[in-house]
């Protein structure tokens, strides 16, 4: 009582932001329970644009709100928030006793996709059914949604904010976000796979909830999977009002829910776009980010459920159709009307544009959830079968026709970028893997070649555009009545898919034909290549841990700049190489059962590998040509580097005296004697250019001693280096920085300690250590073209 006699004493809207920012989440989330339960509609009206702003964020990101998408389980508000934003909790009851009264919120349209967006700038209607009988003529650039379409399109915009960030702190992954584990309550609330979407438990005394103004028949409802411009070219001021099939109100929270989570997740790329300008070169302002895509992916699982949740009478007799209720009207059509095709386009835009690592896996399982709806119906399955010896059930045939490109187009561009992935990469090596595992299943090939067999039947090929009316609904304004023509065959459904989403000039590529076939072959022979870069990796990894003695740690096992190895290193890369192994084995074998290559015609391709790898090409450079300023790669060269095949010696080219202090160094040594070396070196340098010019043993020794081994000189004119560089003359010089290795320090604090033990003293041992150390130079300058030789 106290709460609300404070609250009436000012207006409520005022009253809730001054305390807004001076309470804790929890009391404000408990007064605003008590507000939403005792106000009526007509005073929470003003307050609810304001609120869902605050908990969501602004559109233009300025305000951040709960930040859903970084809040995680381990945080202190995270059950807080969950049990407000609950589907049957206090923010959809405001939700519902707002919807009960019809009023309106209004939403910018430059917060809408691009391709909507840009519809309606040019007087054309959108085809979702979203944006009917909303929009405002002359164009207010306004949208007018109800409260349930106002709620639902702000959570769903949270996912488009690229600058919303990680509190300081804290980081987490994204399926235990708030804003995921509420993603996924919504669609199990609204899209239910057992019984009916739940009556909101809310009364208003006026009744039961309303529902949104109806369609209009005059627009009628065009299917997401169909794109027809002769219904869609409606001005946008011709919208009459009328009245719709009852029966198509029962769901509407349903559909509305799912066209919202399409259109503002899917719906960035125009279909016209991809169809003129296919090409990765194409940029278009929206780049999904891996947590969007996941999101996607959850979106795409729950749908296959929700649809495979169809009673199976209603699935298989089109007789019983008319005696379906609404919701289970909504399940046949859900996946093929509502999805397919804005995520076709979607999925194709981040096989062309994303980046060539490994968060390219969110796409990939986005896809083969897609393209496997059986591994969603419910259904217990023997755990003593292996998932591969699963036969895919014939009944499934239709859908792998119906969505032919997404199985074969997808996998065309899934091996353009394996061949440009570096498959020594385990995880780059788990995705081929993945793919090939997905494809081997027995019975898909078979489906997807039937599929392409329908599709270039030549006695059915469509001349125009109308017989993509087989999948546009009546005029009814509802999906729910429409009725595919008692005509229609799989071959028709095959080719309207192929034209709708690829144009009627399409030049459609087989994915069993011998263009691809070859592709595949060639993709064959990288992964051999990668497996045997692989063993190449391995085997260098254990000679150097074999090599490592206890002093390693002093010297990082090699005083070698290039060396990349060590310790634990050696031991990751190992397992790493270890999977990668696995990995590339297993899709080999997969691939061969796809494409039905014998083993004779793997042995080929291995023999023909080994006998390139055994000319010594594993040792040779990359692929180059030799222009003005040296070595250039060609695309050749690129993919051997990629894929490990070749490489340059890759070495510091610089001054060595001034290269990097190394881990096996101590920094203060390597400045201090380089100060010593270069006063010397100044003060003492002609005499040492002198000496090195005479030929007699003086000279021989001063050479050895005063400039860099000639060895290492013929090991750089392998690198590809221009010819300036190469001609740089060096002159003689003294180089201390030897000293400053911690292995040569803890070798001359051994020596000391032996020659203290047999009673020498600190003059003494340091004579003995000089001539110790001249009689073995000297030895290795007089023998040095015997050890050469040898």
């Amino acid at each position: 009582q106290d709460i609300l006699h404070s609250l009436c004493s000012r207006p409520l809207q005022a009253n809730l932001k001054a305390d807004w920012t001076n309470k804790p989440l929890l009391q404000r989330c408990q007064e605003l329970v008590k507000v939403i339960d005792d106000y009526p509609a007509k005073e929470l009206h003003p307050v609810f644009p304001w609120l869902v702003e605050s908990i969501f964020g602004s559109l233009d990101g300025v305000i951040v709100g709960w930040n859903l998408r970084f809040l995680h389980t381990r945080m202190n508000e995270y059950n807080t928030v969950m049990d407000f934003l609950d589907p049957s909790g206090p923010m959809m009851k405001l939700v519902y006793k707002l919807q009960a009264e019809d009023y309106k919120y209004e939403i910018p349209i430059s917060y809408l996709p691009s391709p909507v967006k840009a519809s309606i700038q040019e007087g054309v209607l959108p085809d979702c059914p979203l944006f009917h009988n909303k929009l405002q003529f002359p164009m207010s650039g306004l949208l007018t949604l109800n409260p349930f379409e106002y709620y639902m399109f702000n959570f769903a915009f949270i996912l488009n904010l690229k600058f919303q960030t990680y509190p300081p702190g804290q980081h987490g992954s994204c399926s235990d976000s708030a804003y995921f584990v509420l993603v996924d309550a919504y669609l199990k609330h609204f899209l239910p796979t057992e019984g009916n979407v739940p009556p909101s438990p809310f009364s208003d005394p006026r009744g039961s909830v309303a529902p949104p103004a109806p369609r209009s028949p005059s627009v009628p409802y065009v299917g997401y999977g169909v794109h027809s411009t002769s219904l869609l070219k409606r001005h946008i001021s011709h919208q009459p009002s009328v009245n719709a099939d009852p029966a198509a109100q029962e769901i509407w929270r349903s559909e509305t829910l799912l066209q919202v989570f399409v259109e503002m997740w899917l719906h960035h790329y125009s279909l016209e776009m991809y169809q003129k300008l296919q090409s990765p070169q194409v940029k278009e302002p929206f780049n999904p980010t891996e947590e969007h895509v996941l999101v996607v992916r959850l979106l795409v699982k729950h749908l296959h459920a929700f649809s495979n949740s169809l009673k199976q009478e209603q699935a298989t007799s089109p007789s019983t159709h008319s005696h379906a209720s609404p919701l289970e009207e909504f399940k046949r059509v859900v996946i093929q009307r509502f999805v397919q095709q804005k995520l076709y386009v979607f999925l194709q835009h981040c096989f062309g544009h994303w980046p060539l690592d490994a968060s390219f896996r969110a796409v990939l399982e986005t896809w083969l959830s897609y393209i496997q709806p059986w591994r969603y119906t419910g259904e217990k399955s023997n755990p003593q079968t292996d998932v591969q010896n699963r036969t895919v059930p014939d009944k499934w045939a239709s859908f792998v026709q119906e969505n032919l490109l997404m199985y074969t187009k997808l996998f065309q561009g899934f091996l353009s970028r394996a061949m440009r992935t570096d498959l020594v990469n385990a995880k780059n090596a788990l995705m081929v893997f993945r793919v090939a595992k997905v494809f081997a299943q027995p019975n898909l090939s078979e489906m997807i070649h039937k599929g392409e067999q329908l599709f270039l039947e030549p006695e059915h090929v469509l001349h125009h555009r109308q017989p993509r009316v087989f999948l546009t609904p009546a005029h009814s304004g509802s999906f729910l009545s429409s009725r595919q023509p008692a005509g229609t065959d799989a071959v028709f459904k095959v080719k309207s898919h192929v034209y709708g989403l690829e144009g009627q000039d399409c030049q459609y590529k087989q994915m069993f034909g011998t263009e691809l076939r070859a592709v595949v072959l060639k993709l064959i022979q990288i992964i051999a290549q990668a497996r045997q870069t692989a063993k190449r990796i391995s085997d260098h990894s254990a000679e150097a841990a074999a090599n490592n003695s206890f002093l390693s740690w002093f010297s990082v096992s090699s005083s070698d700049p290039s060396y990349t190895f060590s310790g634990g290193e050696a031991d990751d890369m190992g397992e790493c190489v270890k999977k990668t192994h696995e990995f590339l084995d297993k899709a080999l074998d997969y691939l061969c059962q796809i494409f039905r290559l014998n083993s004779g015609q793997l042995s080929q391709l291995m023999a023909n590998l080994a006998c390139t790898e055994d000319d010594g090409g594993s040792k040779q450079l990359p692929d180059c040509i030799q222009s003005e300023n040296g070595l250039v790669l060609t695309d050749l060269g690129r993919m051997q580097i990629i894929n490990g095949l070749r490489r340059f010696a890759i070495e510091y080219q610089g001054d060595p005296e001034l290269q990097p202090i190394r881990s096996y160094e101590n920094a203060l040594l390597v400045r201090l004697l380089f100060k010593l070396s270069t006063f010397i070196n100044d003060l003492m340098g002609d005499h040492m250019e002198a000496l090195c010019s005479r030929q007699d043993l003086l000279g021989r020794v001063s050479r050895h001693y005063l400039t860099r081994s000639s060895a290492i000189v013929e090991q750089r004119r392998r690198s590809p280096v221009t010819r300036q560089a190469r001609g740089h003359p060096q002159r003689a010089r003294l180089s201390l920085r030897g000293l400053a290795s911690y292995r040569t320090l803890l070798l001359l604090l051994l020596l000391y300690l032996f020659f203290a033990l047999l009673s020498f003293g600190l003059l003494s041992s340091t004579a003995l250590i000089l001539v110790i150390g001249l009689v073995y130079e000297l030895l290795l300058v007089l023998f040095a073209d015997k050890l050469k030789a040898h």
